[in-house]
């Protein structure tokens, strides 16, 4: 029984490594590690965006200015950036990114957006 239980805690040891490791490899643009600082300090008004990984890439198509206002498209849907979730500085990534929230599945709002250069 002893050596059935120490192989449980083993397996669940070893995916939750995985999983860990896993959610690193998957944050932002792997091809340029030197980034990694720089999304991590990456805030707006409303808070820390995180490390880049719950960030989503936005073509040009999909983000537009509107009454002196960002828009973007997320989930096929149009949502109004708030003035306070804009990061401003150099977009040293060179893509529109927004980092959208969500509660229970449903889009709630826009946490960070940076926007690129259209074109």
């Amino acid at each position: 029984m002893n050596n059935h239980i120490w192989h449980a805690t083993l397996v669940a040891f070893t995916v939750m490594l995985s999983v860990s490791t896993i959610g690193h490899a998957r944050a932002h643009d792997h091809q340029r590690p030197e980034l990694n600082s720089w999304y991590e300090s990456l805030s707006s008004g409303k808070g820390p965006c995180c490390d880049g990984s719950d960030a989503k890439r936005v073509d040009d198509a999909d983000w537009e200015t509107k009454d002196g206002h960002y828009r973007a498209r997320i989930d096929g849907e149009w949502v109004d950036v708030p003035n306070d979730a804009v990061v401003d500085g150099p977009n040293r990534a060179g893509r529109t990114m927004v980092w959208p929230y969500y509660l229970h599945g449903a889009l709630v709002g826009v946490r960070c957006f940076m926007p690129g250069s259209m074109g």
